[in-house]
C-alpha cells in the first residue's frame, strides 16, 4: 500500500512538473534583435508565433484606451542636399546643408514633424519642427539652407520624427546615417 502511494506521488508530482515545462515552452521568454540592438523587454514565444512590444515594432504608436492599437508607420526617405549636390559622407567642420524628406503611404493624421540631427557623442539639434497640423498621404517636408558643424568625426544621424498627437511625443520613423571624417 504504501509503495502505490509513493508511486502515484512520484506521477503527480512528474505530470506537474512536465507541464510547468510545457507551458514555460509554448510561453517562452526571448531576446529580440532590430537593427543590431537589442530590444530592452524583449518578446515572447507563443505557440510558435512571435510577440514584440508595439513600441518596438517601430512607427507611431498609439491606444485609443478600448483595446485598439494601431501603428503608423509610412514609407519615409531623407535626402541630403549640399547645393545641387545629394551627398551622405562629409568631413568634419561646418557645411551648409539641406534636408528633403519625402514621405508616402501614410494612411492616419499626425499632429506634427521634425528632422533632427544627433552627432556621435549623442547631443541633439532640432533643425525644422511643422506642428502646424494634420498631414496627406503623400507630402514632402523640407528644410530651409542651413549650416551645421560636425565637428567630430563619427557617425550622426539625421532623423525624421512624427508625433500624433499635440500632447505626445515625438518618435523616430526614419534616419540617415552621415559619416564624418578627419580633414586630411
Amino acid at each position: 500500500m504504501r509503495w502505490r502511494k509513493i508511486a502515484l506521488c512520484t506521477v503527480v508530482f512528474f505530470m506537474m512538473g512536465s507541464s510547468y515545462l510545457f507551458a514555460d515552452a509554448v510561453n517562452q521568454k526571448i531576446k529580440v534583435w532590430s537593427n543590431g540592438k537589442e530590444i530592452a523587454d524583449g518578446g515572447y514565444l507563443i505557440d510558435g508565433k512571435t510577440y514584440i512590444p508595439a513600441r518596438e515594432a517601430g512607427g507611431v504608436v498609439s491606444w485609443d484606451g478600448s483595446g485598439r492599437v494601431t501603428i503608423l508607420k509610412p514609407n519615409v526617405h531623407i535626402v541630403l542636399f549640399k547645393g545641387d549636390t545629394v551627398f551622405g559622407n562629409v568631413n568634419t567642420g561646418k557645411l551648409k546643408m539641406k534636408i528633403l524628406t519625402q514621405v508616402d503611404s501614410l494612411k492616419d493624421s499626425i499632429a506634427a514633424v521634425k528632422v533632427a540631427i544627433t552627432d556621435p557623442s549623442g547631443n541633439v539639434k532640432d533643425i525644422l519642427e511643422d506642428a502646424g497640423g494634420s498631414k496627406n498621404e503623400d507630402f514632402w517636408f523640407s528644410t530651409p539652407e542651413f549650416t551645421y558643424d560636425f565637428k567630430e568625426p563619427g557617425k550622426y544621424s539625421v532623423g525624421f520624427f512624427m508625433k500624433a498627437s499635440r500632447s505626445g511625443d515625438y518618435i523616430l520613423v526614419s534616419e540617415k546615417v552621415v559619416t564624418a571624417s578627419s580633414k586630411n
